[in-house]
């Protein structure tokens, strides 16, 4: 079993920028990746960014190439995202998530099996 503890969620204005942070706890040693997802009100939960254990390989969705960075410590303890220039659209509830395989999309909810309880991000424009 793996345990997630997110932090670093808030308010902003467009424009601005925020770090969240994401502390994993337990059977670490099996994780092959971290990742961000989030969900907005009404929404279906969308993936935002993934990065690899091993050779630090990173995926990002479309929306936020260029403005989020993933990135982790070398235990994969702490996952880390960088959000700037932030937009409205922006606005979730952002959840971490730790997944055991190496294959399947990285995009896809169910290909993911510990998450954490969430922190919000909420940007005003």
């Amino acid at each position: 079993q793996v345990q997630l503890v997110e932090s670093g969620g808030g308010s902003v204005s467009a424009g601005g920028s925020l770090r969240l942070s994401c502390v994993a706890s337990g059977d670490i040693i099996t994780v092959n990746s971290m990742g961000w997802f989030r969900q907005a009100p009404g929404k279906e939960r969308e993936a935002v960014a993934c990065i690899y254990k091993y050779g630090r390989v990173t995926y990002y969705h479309d929306s936020v190439k260029g403005r989020f960075t993933i990135s982790k410590d070398e235990t994969m303890n702490t996952t880390y995202l960088q959000m700037n220039s932030l937009k409205s659209e922006d606005t979730a509830m952002y959840y971490c998530a730790a997944r055991l395989k190496t294959s399947g999309a990285w995009d896809r909810v169910y290909n993911w099996n510990f998450w954490g309880q969430g922190t919000q991000v909420t940007v005003s424009s």
